[in-house]
């Protein structure tokens, strides 16, 4: 006899127990705040396309020169070439530098 009492008490303690749990959970959901939408700034740098000015290739002064030109002729077209290339080489980083 003494065990069917003891088992009694405890399925009436669990129902007992469970309806308390339920009912103290009916409350907290009843006062649910809404979440708050908050905005957050996040800078991600972009890529952007480059303005540069164009950079057009000059005519370079050897690119006319002959096999029958003489070796003046030949040298001083070669030097002259070599300043529209340093000239062309100045441009081009100019461009490129405003870019960055």
């Amino acid at each position: 006899m003494g065990i069917l009492l003891a088992a009694r008490r405890v399925i009436g303690g669990l129902a007992c127990g469970s309806g308390v749990v339920v009912a103290l959970s009916l409350p907290g959901c009843s006062s649910r705040v809404e979440p708050q939408v908050q905005y957050v700034r996040v800078e991600v740098p972009v890529q952007v396309p480059c303005r540069a000015p164009e950079v057009s290739v000059p005519p370079w002064a050897a690119a006319g020169l002959r096999k029958a030109d003489s070796l003046e002729v030949k040298v001083r077209a070669l030097l002259a070439e070599r300043r529209q290339r340093i000239g062309y080489e100045k441009q081009l980083e100019a461009a490129v530098g405003a870019c960055r």
